[in-house]
């Protein structure tokens, strides 16, 4: 695991050190870290850590007060941006217009002809589900459904990377679940995928790579895998019968949870899980000892914890 990803290592969006502020506010604090191509790259943070602010940068919404944002090792500039699909957390498009209008207009934007661009939005409206809306105002349109059709905006002009902020914000789980495959597919395509979320559940199934963010700043990045194994060790002993607080008396060792009998220790570095074993037997039978696997969750709060003590 890395505390910012490596720039400059090869192709794709590369965001190198870049420093933000409002006054006295510092929104980004060298920030860095590298979207390959056909990476689906999790960006996740507390409210206020600096994913948008990032995102508006690699757009060109807001200028950096310092650092660079690069595509394929150049400078990114209006051309290339002009061939982002970006998708922003609150909704985006014009609410009395209607939805069929709305899409093909962007992708006459962005250099389609008549015929391609009606051709790419009937295509990504049966994809995403909201064919049969096409006619309809978007305001008129369930939020979920906003959120489809928000996507399809994105898509339509067939962008060379994209950028989502909060893309699975109030989508029920079978338009979850098209999202996601379509995603996978834009990634099988060769498109890196930069998405922000606080739903790490998604972002642990989902993602190549996550980054972790707080504070401008960020503060680890790897594969989940990586993310985890950077954690503290966790055991899980299942002794029922063993006095709720016979952990306590090792050194080194901190009771995460005890429910039923089954308790999970976290481990400081150095302690051998052998020792903690021969103290659980000696309380009585156990049932069950192993290590414990965090979720992303789980790592994403013991990270940032950590973080914030150092």
């Amino acid at each position: 695991m890395n505390t910012s990803a490596t720039v400059g290592a090869g192709p794709g969006l590369e965001v190198d050190r870049l420093g933000k502020r409002y006054g006295e506010l510092r929104a980004l604090d060298g920030m860095s870290f590298l979207v390959r191509p056909g990476e689906l790259f999790g960006f996740v943070g507390g409210n206020g850590a600096g994913k948008t602010t990032t995102m508006r940068i690699v757009l060109g919404v807001l200028a950096a007060d310092s650092g660079q944002v690069r595509w394929d090792g150049a400078p990114l500039d209006f051309a290339g941006r002009r061939r982002i699909g970006y998708m922003p957390e609150e909704r985006g498009l014009y609410p009395k217009m209607k939805v069929g209008e709305q899409l093909t207009y962007l992708a006459r934007l962005h250099g389609f002809g008549p015929k391609a661009a009606r051709r790419e939005v009937e295509q990504w409206l049966e994809r995403l589900g909201v064919a049969e809306r096409r006619d309809d105002e978007v305001q008129k349109l369930s939020l979920g459904n906003q959120q489809r059709v928000q996507l399809a905006a994105a898509l339509v002009y067939r962008p060379m990377l994209l950028v989502l902020d909060e893309p699975f914000s109030g989508l029920d789980p079978v338009a979850v679940d098209v999202l996601s495959e379509v995603l996978r597919e834009q990634c099988a395509r060769g498109v890196p995928v930069l998405f922000s979320s606080h739903q790490l559940d998604l972002v642990e199934r989902l993602c190549d790579r996550v980054g972790i963010v707080r504070q401008g700043r960020m503060v680890a990045c790897g594969t989940v895998s990586e993310l985890q194994r950077a954690g503290s060790a966790r055991l899980v002993v299942d002794a029922p019968s063993a006095d709720p607080g016979w952990a306590e008396r090792i050194p080194g060792v901190r009771i995460v949870s005890t429910v039923d009998g089954q308790t999970v220790l976290e481990l400081a570095e150095g302690v051998d899980d052998q020792v903690v074993l021969r103290a659980a037997l000696r309380t009585g039978p156990v049932r069950g000892f192993g290590r414990h696997q965090p979720s992303l969750t789980e790592t994403y709060r013991h990270i940032v914890t950590e973080e914030a003590s150092a």
